[in-house]
């Protein structure tokens, strides 16, 4: 088990929401993203980045949020 982090910022690099933080053993796992922040309001269609972390694995990919 380690611990892995899922992160949704915008543009600028504020992070908008948080939608996973816990410890997971190694497998295949799916999160789905409602569009809406970590504090409840809907978040606008654009680009947005989403960091994972998991142990020494940090990757950062581009996504788009289309309503």
């Amino acid at each position: 088990s380690q611990l892995v982090t899922l992160k949704v910022y915008d543009v600028i690099g504020n992070k908008v929401a948080t939608l996973v933080n816990e410890e997971k053993p190694a497998g295949n796992y799916e999160v789905e993203f409602n569009s809406n922040s970590s504090e409840g309001w809907k978040l606008a269609s654009g680009i947005y980045l989403y960091k994972l972390q998991a142990g020494s694995l940090i990757e950062t990919k581009k996504m788009i949020l289309l309503k």
